[in-house]
Parts: C-alpha cells; structure tokens; sequence
C-alpha cells in the first residue's frame, strides 16, 4: 500500500512568505551559525503532523478536516515577535509568533485533534502553540554560539504588522529530498459556520 507522509496546516500568503524571506536575510547577513535555514516560501502554520499514512486514508483525513472546519468561522491572524525554543541560551528551533484570532484556531485546532483521534491520530502530548518555524539549529552548534544566536534573536526587531485571514486548512504532502522537503497540497477545506435552517 501506497505511504504519503503528510500534515494539516494553513498556507500562507506570498506577502508574507516574503516578508519572512527578508527577516531570514537579515538574520543570516549578521550571523555565520551552524543553521538550517527553513526555505521561507514553504513556510506554513501546521496544525497537525500525521506521519505517513495509506494513500487511501486521505479522503477520511479530508472528511474529518471538514468536519472540524464547520463549526469554525474564516479568521484574522497575524504574524508578529521573534522567538525561539527552548530559550535564547539554548537556542534550537528560531520561529515568529502567531497572534489573531487565537481562541478560534486553537478551537479549530483542537477540533481537528478530536477528529483524527478517531480515525487512530494519537493527540499530541505537548499544548498547541502557534508559530512558522523560520530555522533549527544544527546539532553540532556549540552551547556558546547557541547563546550568541539567542542574544541577536533578543535584538532583532521583526517588521510586525503582517495580517492576513484564514478561510481554509489543507492536507499536505511532504517529501524529503536531500534538498529539502517539498510540500504539495493534497486537499483543502473552506472555514465556515453551519448554516441554520429556519
């Protein structure tokens, strides 16, 4: 049986993919860290990570994405604040918040959780937070340029202000390459309330 390794996610617009593209730039022209640098147009807000799965769960998967995304009206987020996990003197995974219309997608996130639990998706273990994954930090970076890195993260002002609405989540494909992963979009399903009838 045919596997895709696949997850649900929110695409983003190109404006803000090139903002990104730009905050990344900045980053690099200051610093010469062991990086990997995520490419900053197949950047996205995942809401879920599946693995690999049967080519023929995916029609199900869409279903219950569907289902999740009825009770939830079209949101307003915005990309905003530089961060990093776990913390700056320990620098390992570089991201940029999410802020918004939080209640709603993390209602609509947890509604897909609910879902896919039932289609054999174990939940995650760790709470939902929101953020774009701009770079990780390679394994052999030594703890002092892990600090270094946190300390020109703390002062770097990121160019705030990027709002952009959601109207769909969709179920990506990802293939790993030696180049990196390339993203393809499976299927894609709209946000909006339940219509009442009278």
């Amino acid at each position: 049986m045919e596997q895709v390794r696949c997850f649900i996610a929110i695409e983003l617009p190109e404006a803000i993919k090139s903002g990104l593209s730009r905050l990344q730039a900045k980053l690099k022209s200051a610093s010469q860290f062991s990086v990997k640098w995520a490419d900053p147009y197949s950047i996205h807000l995942t809401l879920k990570f599946l693995g690999n799965v049967n080519v023929d769960m995916t029609a199900q998967i869409t279903e219950a994405m569907a289902e999740a995304a009825q009770g939830t009206p079209p949101l307003q987020l915005e990309i905003k604040d530089l961060g990093v996990f776990p913390n700056l003197r320990r620098v390992q995974v570089i991201w940029v918040g999410v802020s918004g219309d939080l209640d709603k997608l993390l209602e609509l996130q947890k509604r897909l959780e609910t879902n896919l639990a039932g289609l054999g998706f174990a939940p995650e273990a760790r709470s939902f937070t929101p953020h774009l994954t701009l770079a990780r930090v390679r394994e052999r970076a030594s703890p002092e340029e892990r600090q270094k890195l946190g300390e020109l993260i703390a002062s770097t002002k990121f160019e705030t202000g990027y709002t952009f609405p959601v109207n769909a989540v969709s179920l990506m494909r990802s293939q790993l390459t030696r180049e990196g992963a390339i993203y393809s979009r499976i299927s894609s399903v709209a946000l909006h309330l339940p219509t009442t009838t009278v």
